[in-house]
């Protein structure tokens, strides 16, 4: 059995419009060039034929992997997050106590997570050690960078 994907609705209506794309442009696209590169003729030395079909089966591949994941789809409901505690869902401003830098993440569900934009995995050292703590709370989290230690200063709802 799939393990559950946590998504927020702004997360779901991505891959739902990821799997749109890929189905309704993506496919005929690749359809119309293994169409082309069949009129060229002999398959045995057709780059253009081999690209195409290579092509398709990423794009299948990733229709299967949308579809799997949306079948398991828990969305996080925005409307029971609290400030009380760190959640998945939660946004959360930090202070990395190590670097004195200040920092806003987002909790999310890993198939949503987009580190450069502020939105960590549940599943990261980061995320995974924020989560269950207050306002007010320091916490050690071993990083691949060693340990650092974080301040909650706020949760955002």
């Amino acid at each position: 059995m799939q393990k559950q994907v946590l998504l927020t609705n702004e997360g779901l209506k991505k891959l739902e419009e990821e799997l749109d794309e890929l189905k309704s442009v993506k496919r005929k696209e690749i359809a119309e060039k293994i169409k082309v590169a069949l009129s060229f003729g002999d398959l045995s030395e057709n780059s253009e034929y081999d690209e195409a079909k290579n092509d398709q089966a990423m794009v299948e591949s990733r229709i299967a992997t949308l579809e799997a994941m949306l079948k398991n789809v828990k969305i996080i409901d925005e409307s029971e997050l609290s400030a009380e505690h760190v959640h998945i869902g939660s946004k959360v401003r930090v202070n990395d106590r190590t670097y004195e830098e200040e920092t806003v993440y987002q909790i999310v569900g890993s198939n949503e997570a987009d580190p450069l934009n502020g939105r960590i995995s549940d599943e990261s050292p980061v995320g995974k050690g924020l989560i269950g703590h207050a306002v007010g709370d320091v916490v050690d989290i071993e990083t691949p960078n060693g340990i650092v230690e974080y301040e909650i200063l706020e949760i955002i709802i």
